[in-house]
């Protein structure tokens, strides 16, 4: 579980020393997790965890105080989840996306691509036996917190919303307004400090009525008086009265310090809302406003003192934009800023990700020549200094990423960047995380690759998608979706002309029914993908084929037929020169005359495996050979010769085993999640 906290809408109020106010709202919401629920008092058993609401509206605090209510509280429960519910400009997260990262806090696997309904069933089955405490912030909907609470009277759930949740049976709410006047004056000293306020305590005590003891606003007039040591505190409290029928408090607070700053700094603060995910880092800052690393740095910096912006607790510099400034970032931007401008600041922005990626992912390459030659010729400001920051850096910044890639698809008219940015994207994650761990996260990407090619008509593109997608379903056992994935990209690869896509289509439709059960079907569609190759004269993907053919037969119970086709194998890997492969099918031909009731011929079969096993200097199979002789020499009556040769494959284990793994042999079915990670465009390439 974890314990880290970022709180969207800006505003600490335990940053400093003790939490300041809301301490009836905090004895009012303790007392609530002890008061008896609707359930106990008819005399029922809960079936689930208690519901506690905190609403009001961003920027008043209000994930500050659920912060303070679980730091208080956290002694009697196990741990403690986090999850944020929306985006920083209120899109809603999807709660499956939610429900696995709670999954991935709890050491919980979840399959790529699972449903909403089957993720947020393995996370209440995870939390079935746990005391959980539960902090869902920002949440959107009713229907979001819903789907997320445990089957589980022992936890406790703290939402933060905006407003009431309709539909929760027996939610908890506590309201918030604005602080009371001795927290607030408290706030405002930690910024402009205590002699400015102890001084004047009347004009300090009116700039408090003019932001309404609105936490947000008043972290901004403090940020702008303690850059300004020599302005009144009564000018400022003047100012925003003579401005008050302009919007609410916090938006004139705002609008004022975004009139005092500079022309560029100004200009830099607004272009943050294109920020994906509301996260920003020097880089992200660098290229939307289009000035140095360096200068990007220092700007974040004076906006975090400012109250502007909040620095995340990162290894790594990160900043999030205020979800409770957000709006009013973008609502200037779009007013200010001429959209070529800000589509030219997203563009540089998705540019520099993209470089960032390529970097990352060439550092990972230090065996070839031509990745380092290519990994000199970047810029210093994208290089990273090793493999291991690099993956860091991925790391830490993969929700911005994901976000980016999603805001590029959205947007619609990058989509040229986009492509770029979701093919480096996913060969870095793939080159740092492996397969497996970022199967998930791929699992998005493709999806995303997929709506850019139906939306620009690129069959050859959404026959890729659709490939990746369908081999992230056959690995997580939903074959049948994945067949139908399969034929969509058989008839994409067929409109674009594109034999690779239509041969790995049409063997991959031949692996899922092979995994249906359906061997009759499985055949003929591994035996069209074999005309393919074979007009093709692609002979080692031909002669591989064979195998599969002989595979679906063999498992049909059609023996001759499975006979036949290894045998063709056989004669595919002699010519290609494929000592290995030609040891396997060996084995497997073996095998199969074995199940045919055979024993002499697999009995010499096998005996020739051996020396073509010998030969590849494969000693797992020679391993298993020898076994399988054991066996078909204790069928035919001649047991001392069987122990001989169960000896050899002790003695063979034996020896690999003290000369180190070698891994797992490859079998004659392709292996299906080779391909997962490419999307074959024009930009696949650097």
């Amino acid at each position: 579980m974890t314990d880290q906290a970022v709180d969207p809408d800006g505003v600490r109020l335990s940053g400093e020393g003790q939490f300041l106010g809301r301490t009836r709202e905090l004895k009012e919401l303790r007392a609530d997790i002890e008061r008896a629920g609707l359930d106990t008092l008819a005399g029922r058993k809960a079936p689930r965890a208690r519901v506690l609401l905190i609403a009001g509206r961003p920027g008043s605090g209000r994930t500050a105080l659920a912060e303070e209510l679980v730091r208080t509280v956290a002694d009697r429960y196990d741990g403690v989840l986090r999850a944020r519910l929306s985006e920083p400009d209120g899109t809603p997260v999807p709660v499956a996306d939610v429900a696995r990262e709670l999954l991935t806090a709890l050491d919980v696997p979840a399959p790529a691509g699972a449903a909403e309904d089957d993720l947020t069933a393995v996370l209440r089955e995870a939390l079935a036996d746990r005391r959980a405490l539960l902090l869902l912030d920002d949440a959107v909907a009713a229907e979001q917190v819903d789907a997320l609470i445990p089957d589980a009277p022992e936890c406790l759930v703290v939402a933060v919303s905006g407003g009431p949740l309709t539909g929760i049976a027996d939610v908890r709410p506590c309201t918030l307004g604005g602080l009371d006047t001795k927290a607030a004056l408290e706030l405002l000293s930690r910024h402009t400090g205590s002699v400015r306020v102890t001084v004047d305590p009347r004009s300090a005590e009116r700039l408090v009525e003019e932001c309404q003891g609105h936490p947000a606003a008043l972290m901004l007039a403090g940020g702008w008086l303690a850059a300004r040591p020599k302005a009144a505190v009564a000018d400022l409290a003047k100012q925003l009265h003579a401005e008050s029928d302009e919007g609410n408090p916090l938006s004139r607070v705002f609008q004022l310090v975004h009139g005092t700053l500079p022309a560029a700094a100004a200009r830099t603060l607004r272009l943050l809302s294109l920020a994906p995910a509301g996260l920003v880092d020097p880089h992200t800052a660098s290229a939307l406003a289009g000035c140095s690393v360096a200068e990007a740095r220092s700007a974040l910096d004076d906006f975090v003192a400012l109250g502007l912006l909040h620095a995340v607790e990162s290894p790594l510099p990160q900043y999030e934009v205020p979800g409770c400034l957000y709006p009013l970032l973008r609502a200037l931007a779009d007013a200010q800023d001429r959209p070529g401008e800000l589509r030219l600041a997203r563009a540089r922005m998705l540019e520099r990700t993209v470089r960032l990626l390529q970097s990352s992912r060439v550092i990972t390459e230090t065996d070839s020549p031509e990745a380092r030659e290519k990994l000199q010729g970047m810029p210093p400001s994208v290089r990273f200094p090793s493999p291991r920051a690099a993956e860091d850096w991925l790391r830490i910044r993969r929700p911005a990423l994901l976000a980016s890639a999603r805001l590029a698809v959205a947007d619609g008219e990058l989509d040229t960047l986009a492509r770029r940015l979701m093919s480096q994207l996913v060969r870095t994650m793939v080159a740092h995380f492996g397969m497996r761990a970022a199967a998930p996260d791929l699992y998005v990407l493709h999806g995303l690759v997929l709506d850019v090619a139906e939306r620009r008509a690129l069959p050859r593109e959404k026959a890729a998608a659709l490939l990746n997608l369908a081999d992230l379903d056959a690995q997580t056992g939903r074959t049948r979706e994945a067949l139908v994935r399969y034929r969509a990209a058989l008839d994409a690869g067929r409109e674009a002309n594109d034999p690779y896509a239509t041969g790995r289509a049409m063997e991959s439709v031949g692996g899922a029914y092979l995994e249906l059960g359906d061997y009759e079907r499985a055949a003929d569609w591994f035996g069209r993908a074999l005309a393919q190759r074979l007009a093709r004269g692609e002979r080692e993907e031909a002669a591989r084929l064979y195998g599969r053919i002989a595979a679906a037969h063999t498992c049909a119970g059609h023996y001759g037929e499975a006979v036949r086709n290894w045998r063709a194998a056989l004669a595919g890997h002699r010519r290609n020169g494929d000592v290995p492969a030609h040891a396997r099918a060996l084995s497997e031909l073996a095998r199969v005359q074995e199940y045919a009731g055979h024993p002499e011929e697999s009995l010499r079969t096998c005996q020739e495996a051996v020396e073509w096993a010998r030969r590849a200097e494969d000693l797992r199979l020679l391993a298993a050979l020898q076994v399988r002789l054991a066996d078909t020499l204790d069928r035919l009556g001649d047991p001392a010769a069987a122990q001989l040769h169960r000896g050899a494959a002790e003695r063979l284990l034996g020896q690999e085993l003290s000369g180190g793994e070698t891994g797992p042999q490859q079998s004659e079915d392709p292996k299906q999640g080779e391909n997962a990670c490419e999307i074959r465009s024009t930009f696949a390439e650097d």
